[in-house]
């Protein structure tokens, strides 16, 4: 059961501004909404989405899917999602909480969803261990993450923007993380998973590397 009683944990009220209008442009003019439909299709059961900014996952979510929880910190944002649960045909519970302690019960979900959060969590290994411990064992995660890419020259933009601007600029958004090595390490099973641009054409961006794949929690060990 969730608990209802979790405060903001994130208050980036400028940037959830922006964030909600520009999202909404990318969905076609930068490909977006096919990136989610890959992102979620096959899923099933419940599942958990840490950090579901303005909801514009739940759309693309297959009719498997028994439940979504959707966990977003931000205020604006959360409005945004509610406002998009209900246009939804599959049942979306939109829930104040933070990635580093969600409120939710251990091992009640089938699937986990990342998408472009794993940037901006304060705590990454903290975040990635409360993910593990909501999944199931055998559980699923699918993400859809930026990060960490380019030549040595983008590695050292990256990460001068980390120390300087971006994070303060960006709702607390970071450049040089690898998502993809923060899932393997934190004892996720990585599955097929490809880079890509974002945008695919045009010049590559600080923000333009991306991970799109699918990791599990590996299932319990059968004691003889």
């Amino acid at each position: 059961m969730v608990s209802r009683s979790a405060r903001d944990a994130v208050r980036h009220p400028v940037f959830a501004r922006y964030y909600a209008r520009v999202s909404v442009a990318a969905e076609s003019r930068m490909g977006m909404a096919g990136v989610r439909r890959r992102l979620l299709g096959g899923l099933s059961g419940r599942v958990i989405e840490i950090g579901a900014g303005n909801g514009l996952n739940f759309a693309h979510y297959p009719g498997s899917v028994a439940e979504v929880v959707a966990i977003e910190p931000e205020r604006l944002l959360r409005r945004r999602a509610v406002e998009a649960a209900l246009r939804t045909e599959v049942p979306v519970d939109v829930v104040p909480g933070c990635a580093e302690a969600l409120p939710v019960k251990s091992e009640a979900f089938d699937a986990v969803v990342f998408s472009l959060v794993l940037c901006s969590v304060r705590d990454l290994p903290r975040a990635l261990t409360e993910a593990r411990r909501v999944l199931r064992p055998g559980g699923e995660v699918r993400f859809f993450e930026h990060g960490r890419g380019g030549g040595r020259a983008m590695a050292l933009t990256q990460r001068a923007l980390d120390r300087t601007v971006w994070p303060l600029l960006a709702g607390g958004c970071h450049l040089a993380r690898d998502p993809v090595a923060a899932l393997r390490d934190a004892g996720f099973e990585l599955g097929p998973y490809r880079r890509m641009l974002l945008p695919e054409k045009g010049p590559a961006l600080p923000t333009s590397y991306c991970a799109l794949g699918t990791a599990w929690r590996p299932a319990a060990t059968e004691r003889g």
